[in-house]
């Protein structure tokens, strides 16, 4: 099993990326259906680092909804004047750039030469969440009404 699975891997390597994931990119599940007379076709399973093209569609949209985020939030606290709010915009980053890293590692098939980027993935999740929470404490900290003496 192990030396079937290398020798198909080292052939896949041979081809180009497109070719490679081309029977698989229209498939939504990884399953393997044996052909039928409803479903005429064999789908294949997925290579564990193929994503189809519905997944790439949320990925791509998830990282632009993240960027029009930054933004709309950034001119909230233009508009409001409250510059507490920048700081969540500015918090929103670290997570950015954790999205982009990702996608940047699927785009290149998973290359081992860019491992580094889960790795970078890794820690940028966990700096967002922290400048996220942090952002967060920050705008209900100044939305606090000061006690007056009285």
């Amino acid at each position: 099993m192990c030396n079937r699975w290398r020798k198909q891997k080292a052939e896949s390597r041979k081809q180009k990326p497109c070719q490679r994931h081309a029977p698989y990119l229209l498939h939504p599940l990884p399953l393997r259906i044996p052909a039928s007379p409803i479903h005429p076709l064999p789908i294949h399973p997925f290579p564990m680092n193929a994503l189809s093209i519905p997944t790439w569609i949320i990925h791509i949209s998830s990282v632009l909804e993240w960027v029009a985020a930054i933004w709309f939030i950034w001119q909230f606290a233009v508009a409001k004047n409250q510059p507490a709010w920048r700081w969540l915009s500015a918090g929103m980053l670290p997570a950015l750039i954790s999205a982009m890293s990702a996608c940047t590692w699927h785009f290149f098939d998973n290359a081992e030469s860019l491992s580094w980027l889960v790795t970078l993935q890794a820690a940028t999740t966990v700096i967002g969440n922290c400048t996220l929470c942090l952002a967060a404490w920050w705008i209900w900290r100044t939305a606090q009404v000061p006690k007056s003496d009285g």
